[in-house]
Order: structure tokens, then sequence, then C-alpha cells
């Protein structure tokens, strides 16, 4: 028995309602009801599928691609809580100006249902004039990928973007490649503003931190942290300065003047943010009279985003160490958490370390457990220049007991050359120079040894990270190997002693802040095309 709907939708700019008709499922009073709706979202590259149907508990989800064949898929939504209530399936994944084949797949305890072939054509990424007087328009990155030995197979999935433009411009600086570099998917972060973070949540959402170009006078003071859907719909937002407000509410110590660089999601719903402080020290060694140094705070948002803990670096690390670029003592990059005890380990640029710090998921007391990197805890058999310096962006590769092995960007900034304390690129030193490498750690015996490193022969001054992959490749990301031009590189390498490239991604017209591939748009699923 077929059955159709005189389905409305309240979403924007409505392409398309259509029906579906039942399979197997019986005659009568008995036969599930369903119904279809494919319709255009604000963002010109995303689709919504709505399915309704009578069936309590069944969960939806569309394959979608440029054929029948598809080839693609989104994750299982639902399941569907009351009857003849729309079950919203956010399509994202494709290319500019493109038809799309879909169908969606109702799937419940007692049985399926497959919608028949729908299609939709993609719009373009849109240019938006600037009312700065800037360049005029919103514009993407030129991209190019290349292939060196096609024999390589590089690692499934997507590559997810978090560009820097120059002082002035409106880049595309959040947005999502395939493998053949097209964009797939976008968010426009707006004029004037700066995307410090962009990361994918567990229930399928995007997590940005967004601040502004400190030399706009115009625009506030504030940085946000934002969760947005695929379709670029705002799910909830928290901003800095209210988080400082509960921290002054709450007797801490210090507030802080916005939010930098990273944010983690826990598994418990919290987030835990990177947040800027500043204090001001009286005749510092080598610093007579007042000096204001910048320093960080680690801050736990619980699921409603109130702080729960938080953690201050000038409570736990040396004021008189600041090997690199003082006042600016800190300038912290990367939160990891480490599951096997809790504890969350962080990047610290400006002191050349990985520290690991007791969270106890939310009750630890935020001592430093161990310093990772030159002059820190741990023995290390190589030479101190092959330590990681003013690094970027580690991930976790494993934890196995007492070993960590820890994949790291290091920049190179100001790299240890040799005894005298001679530091690369000055005093006819060296030229600096950057890197992706692994280091293996026993926290018990506090040992160190690098297993890996690629040296591409490229200095990337800042930004970038590195991880490995799950085809055990190394991906790694050169935010800015040119001092003259807006241009970036990311590589996946073969994890041999003699590197060979896999796959290059090669940007012109922005810095890389960081590109790492993610397995699609969807929690739990792998695109393998």
């Amino acid at each position: 028995m077929k059955k159709t709907s005189n389905l409305t939708k309240t979403t924007l700019s409505l392409l398309v309602l259509l029906t579906i008709a039942t399979f197997g499922c019986g005659s009568g009073s008995d036969t599930p009801y369903f119904a279809t709706a494919v319709g255009r979202t604000q963002n010109p590259l995303v689709a919504e599928y709505d399915v309704t149907t009578s069936v309590i508990g069944a969960n939806v989800w569309v394959e979608f691609g440029t054929d029948q064949t598809y080839g693609r898929s989104t994750s299982k939504m639902g399941p569907i809580t009351a009857p003849y209530k729309p079950l919203k399936v956010l399509v994202a994944g494709m290319k500019p100006s493109t038809t799309y084949h879909m169908r969606a797949h109702v799937e419940w305890g007692g049985g399926s249902s497959v919608d028949q072939d729908r299609t939709f054509t993609t719009g373009t990424v849109p240019a938006k004039p600037l009312a700065d007087g800037g360049p005029g328009v919103l514009v993407a990155p030129t991209i190019s990928v290349t292939r060196p030995n096609p024999n390589l197979k590089p690692q499934p999935g997507v590559e997810l973007m978090n560009m820097i433009g120059a002082a002035n411009t409106y880049l595309l600086s959040a947005f999502v490649t395939d493998l053949s570099g097209n964009i797939i998917w976008y968010y426009d972060i707006g004029a004037g503003n700066i995307l410090s973070t962009i990361k994918p949540l567990s229930n399928g959402h995007l997590l940005l931190n967004i601040g502004h170009y400190s030399s706009d006078p115009a625009l506030p003071a504030d940085t946000v942290l934002r969760e947005i859907d695929l379709a670029g719909n705002t799910i909830s937002q928290v901003s800095a300065v209210s988080v400082s407000q509960q921290l002054q509410s709450m007797n801490y110590d210090f507030t802080v003047a916005g939010f930098h660089h990273d944010v983690l999601e826990l598994s418990n719903g919290h987030w835990i943010v990177l947040g800027s402080v500043t204090k001001s020290f009286t005749d510092l060694p080598g610093y007579p009279g007042v000096t204001t140094v910048t320093g960080d705070a680690l801050i736990d948002l619980d699921q409603n985003r109130n702080v729960a803990w938080a953690w201050n670096a000038f409570d736990h690390l040396d004021i008189n160490r600041h090997p690199y670029l003082f006042p600016d003592w800190t300038h912290s990059n990367a939160i990891l958490y480490t599951q096997n005890d809790g504890n969350l380990v962080l990047s610290i640029r400006h002191q050349n370390w990985i520290i690991k710090i007791d969270y106890q998921n939310g009750s630890g007391s935020g001592d430093v457990l161990w310093h990772l990197g030159y002059q820190g805890d741990f023995q290390f058999s190589g030479d101190p220049s092959e330590w990681f310096f003013a690094q970027h962006f580690p991930s976790i590769n494993s934890i196995n007991g007492s070993q960590i092995t820890l994949t790291v960007f290091d920049n190179g900034d100001d790299r240890y050359v040799d005894g005298s304390n001679f530091y690369c690129g000055n005093n006819g030193n060296p030229p600096c120079y950057s890197r992706a490498v692994i280091f293996q750690l026993d926290e018990s015996t506090k040992v160190a040894n690098l297993v890996w490193a690629d040296t591409p022969g490229v200095y990337s001054y800042f930004g970038g990270g590195a991880q490995t992959l799950a085809n055990n490749n190394v991906e790694f990301d050169l935010c800015a190997p040119s001092f003259f031009a807006a241009l970036a590189q990311v590589n996946e390498v073969t994890q041999v002693a003699n590197p060979q490239v896999v796959w290059q991604m090669n940007l012109n017209g922005g810095y890389a802040y960081r590109g790492y591939r993610i397995p699609s748009l969807y929690p739990g699923v792998t695109w393998n095309k």
C-alpha cells in the first residue's frame, strides 16, 4: 500500500517535496507511513533530507554520490521518538556546482525501507563583499594535490583545513577537501575574524574557536567557542567574557583575555579550552621595571559550559625560564587527554616543552607531572638539537602502561645548536629547519627516544601539526614554509627510514594553521572515495 503526504517545510529554500512507498510492510492500518523532502540549507554545499514516518524507534541514514552507485554515506540519525515528526539529516561532503544522487534508508527492529533515488545540485562557495575596504571578496586559497607514486595509497578520509590569511584579507578559513583537493564543505567565519581552532565533535557537529584581528579596534575584544551543525547553524556558544565573569564569581585569582589555539572535547561532554592570562612583575632578572607577562590557563567547561576546573601556568611554571620571545611567556597551542589516567598534556611552544598536568578528570591538583623537551625531565640519548623546538599540535599514537608514543610537529624556531648556547639562524649558525618527529616516552624511568623523523628541508616558522594515521603513514602540515608569500603544504609520508611522499596538498593564498585527515564529516563513518 502506498501513502503520500502534503508535508510542508519551513526550512530555508525548499527544493522539492517527494514521498516514498512502503516496501513489504503489510497493509491497511499496520502499514508504516513514510514521506521524504529534500531541500536546501544556508550552506550551498549541504542538503537537508527530511524523513517522516509513523515508526517510532526507526533510524535513518542517507547514501549519496555523483551517480547511483553513491559511495558516501552519513551516520545513522535517530531514533525517531514521535510518529510523523520529521527527522532531519544534513547531507554534506559534496563538491560545488555538481548534481548528486541520494537516497534515504530507514531501519527499525521489524524491517527497513529505502527511498527512491533523489537528486540535489549544489551551489557555489559565495564571494562576499568586505565592509572594511579590503580585497572585496571572500576568497579560497588555490589548492593542488599531487601523488608522486600512484602505487602508494593515502589514508582514506578527507582533509580538515584551518587557514589564516594575511592582514586585511577575507580568507575562507574553515573548509574540508576531498583527497583530490576539491572543497566539499566550508564555514564562513566573517570578515575581520580569525579562526584558531576547528574540530569535529562526537555528536557530528563542529566546534570553532573564533576571535578577531587585534588590528581592528572597532571589533569587540572577545573570542567565542561556537558549536555549529553541518549547515552552519549555531547550536551553542560561549564567550571568553562570560567565562571570565564565572572565574571572578568563583574567586579564582585570574581572568582570561580570550580563548586561543585549541579546545578539547572530553567523552563526558566537557570542553577544555586554552585562555590567555596576563600578570605584571617588577624587576625580573634582565627586565628592569614593570613587565607584563602573557601566560596561559586551562579552563574545564562542563556540559552546561560552566567552569568546573581551572589551571593557571603562573602557579605551576618558573617565570624566570623563558627561552623564546618573552614576555609572551608560554604561548601554548595544543591540549591532549591521556585516557589511562585522566590527565592532560599541554604543548607550550615558547618553553619548547610538552608537559603533563595532574587533572584526574577534574579532581587533580594541577601539578606538572613531567616536562618533555630540552632541559626537561627526560633523559635523551640524542643530541640536544634533536629535541623539538617551538613545536605545534602533538598527537598521541598509543599508551601502553608507562609507554607513550607521541607524534609532534617540530617547527624548529630557535633550535639549540651546541654547548655554547648558540641557536639556529643567528650569529652565522646553520639555518633553522622543521620536522615531523615521533618520540617514545617511558613515564616510569623518564627516558625519551626519538624513533622516527622526516626532515623535508623546509623551515615552517609557525603553525602546523603532525599525526600518525591509521595506515601508519604520518601526515604533517607545513603551515608557513615561506617568509615572503602566504603558502602552505600538507604531506602524507611513509613512516620508514627514508620517507616517501604518498600525498601532498599545496595551498596558495593563506597559511594552513592546521590541516589534518579525518575519516569523514560524520562520526563513525570513513569515506573511501
